[in-house]
């Protein structure tokens, strides 16, 4: 008989993903934890209520930008009834609108817990991730004006 005893593992187990979609306005679509969790890599350091709040937090941010989208298609019953293009079979503003939201949050995430985008082994310095920040930010303002259909770089001549 061995004299090792393994106590409980101080690790806790990883969280359960959360199924349940976090609902948006009506108009613009909800959003499903579970797939911006895989489609970002967000680890399972950020528990669900994390996630939740930071997909909140997002489309806090991008619906009010997209108002005047939503205003001139009134008619449509939601963003995928607007007349667009579809990739794979879904709509090519629906496609956008989970994009801006996808890098929003992870912006978000990373900027709240830097820790979120390191490895296990801790090989990514918070200095090599900072850069990640504002190309994050830079991806969802990009996705909100392709979906207004407006320029993403502005000129002027002095």
């Amino acid at each position: 008989m061995s004299g090792f005893a393994c106590g409980p593992s101080l690790v806790p187990p990883p969280e359960p993903a959360s199924s349940a979609a976090v609902v948006n306005d009506g108009w613009f679509p909800d959003i499903a934890p579970d797939d911006l969790r895989k489609s970002v890599r967000i680890r399972d350091a950020v528990t669900s209520d994390q996630l939740t709040d930071a997909i909140v937090r997002a489309m806090l941010w991008a619906n009010p930008q997209l108002e005047a989208l939503k205003e001139a298609n009134l008619a449509a019953a939601n963003l995928a009834a607007v007349p667009s293009s579809t990739i794979n079979g879904n709509s090519r503003l629906v496609i956008l609108y989970g994009m801006a939201i996808a890098a929003t949050v992870k912006a978000d995430l990373v900027e709240r817990q830097r820790d979120v985008d390191l490895t296990g082994a801790g090989q990514r310095k918070v200095e090599d991730i900072e850069p990640a920040i504002p190309d994050l930010r830079r991806d969802a303002l990009h996705a909100i004006r392709d979906m207004l259909g407006v320029g993403r770089t502005t000129v002027e001549l002095i």
